[in-house]
């Protein structure tokens, strides 16, 4: 019983060591069970006085009992504890086998990422360089004179908002022309390249008028700081709004019927907004002082805009920026 045992771990199992042999308590249980068969078989043949002659079938299966049943209980116990032992061996392998796959992975994933080190260094190397472009072309603005061509710089879009004042207190500004709808539209799209003339005279003429100015510091600032995460409103195809949605919203209305407006479905730019939103406290007011401003100008653009100029306003760089920004802080619910 003990060979077969023995024999058939040693085939059919990875265990090494101790289970490959016959431990101290195996053989002390073998030893005891050799002891009982042949103490019991004394007993009944040489000292029972109950044995007769004749056979008695019940007697012969009582003897076989009490000879072979405590040998065999006495052996199973021996087997339960020697295949416990061994699960046990197999369980510490296992773990062992688990602990060292877990330290190849972290070794593996440790040596890919100093791979990618570089890749993604250039990567943040070019999205500083766009970031730094797009500052450039958003905060350098030039006037072009008609004789001579000669270039004059004009002041950053984030100007402050107070102007020189006239005799009775009247803000000079108030006394430029008012700013036409086409205007609006082109100043908060920004100048296409350095050499869209049309785009810089209507941002000329959106910077000395206050409402229009300040939205475009406002869209300014957070273009921006959406170009840091590599989100660019060009970039945007957002589900284009009826006309008279933009009409409601101006008007005050929210929930489902003007849910429309929030038409950006880039899941990616959604989502770094929405933790930039969460995580970062300048971006976070940068982001609710542009939908004031928006809002604001909305107000007053509907009430003079066509249908065709909200279109065009709606398919602005400041537009998609709204869109993007309302939908994540949920305006228009």
């Amino acid at each position: 019983m003990q060979t077969g045992t023995g024999n058939g771990h040693q085939s059919g199992g990875p265990a090494q060591g101790p289970s490959r042999g016959i431990s101290g308590a195996e053989v002390a249980a073998l030893g005891l069970g050799v002891l009982w068969i042949l103490g019991a078989g004394a007993f009944f043949l040489f000292v029972s006085d109950s044995i007769e002659a004749s056979f008695d079938r019940l007697q012969f299966i009582l003897t076989l009992v009490v000879l072979f049943l405590p040998a065999s209980v006495l052996w199973v116990a021996v087997v339960t504890a020697r295949s416990s032992r061994i699960y046990r061996e197999e369980t510490e392998r296992l773990r062992d086998a688990i602990e060292n796959m877990r330290q190849s992975f972290l070794a593996e994933r440790e040596a890919r990422l100093k791979r990618l080190e570089p890749e993604v260094e250039k990567k943040l190397d070019q999205i500083a360089q766009a970031t730094q472009k797009t500052e450039t072309v958003l905060a350098t603005f030039t006037s072009s004179r008609q004789a001579g061509r000669t270039v004059l710089p004009l002041p950053k879009v984030a100007v402050a908002d107070d102007q020189p004042s006239l005799a009775l207190g009247t803000p000079a500004e108030d006394m430029n022309p008012p700013l036409s709808n086409a205007d609006i539209i082109r100043a908060i799209h920004f100048p296409e390249s350095e050499t869209d003339t049309e785009g810089f005279a209507a941002l000329r003429a959106a910077l000395r008028d206050r409402q229009a100015r300040q939205l475009v510091q406002a869209s300014q600032d957070v273009l921006t700081l959406l170009s840091q995460d590599g989100i660019y409103m060009d970039d945007m195809r957002p589900d284009r709004a009826r006309p008279e949605i933009w009409r409601r919203f101006a008007k005050g209305e929210r929930g489902k019927t003007v849910a429309a407006l929030g038409g950006i479905r880039d899941r990616s730019s959604l989502a770094l907004t929405a933790a930039r939103m969460k995580n970062d406290t300048i971006f976070r007011d940068a982001a609710h002082h542009f939908l004031r401003r928006f809002d604001q100008l909305l107000v007053a653009f509907e009430q003079t805009a066509t249908d065709e100029e909200i279109v065009a306003m709606s398919e602005t760089r400041t537009a998609r920026a709204f869109m993007l920004l309302g939908r994540v802080t949920g305006a228009f619910t």
